[in-house]
């Protein structure tokens, strides 16, 4: 058997899918720019700059049955690179570009591509739940560079015979999230009045571990080849349900005031935090029936469940 390739092994998802991948003891080479002063793993190799990179190096030493592209220049709401467009073009569609050249002439099988459910824009009305083969409407640089990096997977496979799979994930939670769940999670645990109670939106999350079942049967069922799917807990939330969730695992009372939600965007947009508010106050329902129907796949995990497991990680290593 060959091992996994993951990107983006320091990240906060291929962090986790590498631990995934040893408690299960399959075989992996985690791919990061440079080293931890810390690190012990073997199996962590550094080759720099990834637009920059020689990816066949990784890829020559031993066979690789599968790779697992998690690497990206993930969306900021405040972004300071003098040209944000081509930094998130070289990042996310030129380091792709070069990784499938690579497993061409490694001749590895199988690529695995994480993408985003951001290619569908930035909500959805009010009881409308997204499906794949809905159409793409990319808002923003990230959201483009993401939608260029999947057509150009899509056409690599087809015309090189790669076995090519898509994940368009949502908001992706866990231990070790960064972002604005981190952010939501702090706030939550130290108790802070939150103007959430009148919000009635609904978003569909992912668990990091029910993300590592997904990337799984993504890389293993021969059914996945060529497919593109939409991944997702399956148990959508409105923003003051998750925050009485988080509260639980927490061991808090979540502490929730009814700001009428026009008030809150209002006052939002007035502080420059309009995109922030609108993340909080929309929905954005994704369906996954197709990746549970086509690959078997379900859910290992709850909400709750991986609450629980954010929580416990808390207390081991507080902030």
């Amino acid at each position: 058997m060959g091992k996994v390739l993951v990107t983006g092994a320091y990240g906060f998802i291929g962090a986790a899918y590498c631990a995934h991948l040893a408690a299960a003891r399959v075989p992996y080479l985690g791919v990061v720019r440079a080293r931890r002063a810390d690190e012990t793993r073997d199996e962590i190799v550094a080759i720099g700059d990834f637009a920059a990179a020689d990816w066949t190096a990784p890829l020559i030493g031993e066979p690789v049955d599968c790779i697992v592209h998690l690497a990206a220049r993930a969306h900021r709401m405040r972004d300071y690179a003098p040209d944000p467009r081509a930094a998130y073009q070289r990042e996310n569609v030129e380091v792709t570009s070069d990784l499938l050249e690579a497993a061409l002439a490694a001749r590895v099988p199988r690529l695995v591509f994480a993408s985003t459910v951001k290619m569908h824009g930035e909500a959805t009305a009010p009881g409308v739940i997204l499906r794949e083969s809905d159409p793409v409407a990319p808002r923003d640089d990230y959201a483009r560079s993401k939608a260029e990096a999947e057509a150009w997977v899509r056409e690599f496979g087809r015309e090189h015979a790669i076995e090519t799979v898509i994940l368009r994930l949502p908001l992706v939670y866990g231990p070790g999230a960064k972002g604005n769940f981190a952010a939501l999670v702090e706030a939550v645990r130290a108790g802070r009045i939150l103007p959430f109670g009148a919000i009635r939106n609904q978003r569909s999350l992912l668990g990091v571990s029910n993300l590592c079942a997904a990337i799984d049967a993504a890389r293993a069922q021969p059914a996945a080849a060529g497919e593109t799917f939409f991944v997702s807990d399956g148990e959508d939330v409105s923003t003051p349900e998750l925050v009485r969730a988080l509260a639980e695992a927490l061991g808090v009372r979540p502490r929730l005031w009814r700001c009428p939600p026009g008030l809150l965007l209002l006052l939002a947009t007035l502080a420059r935090r309009r995109g922030a508010a609108r993340r909080v106050l929309d929905s954005f329902a994704i369906d996954s029936a197709r990746i549970r129907r086509t690959l078997g796949w379900t859910p290992p995990l709850s909400l709750a469940d991986e609450l629980q497991r954010l929580a416990q990680a808390l207390r081991r290593n507080p902030p």
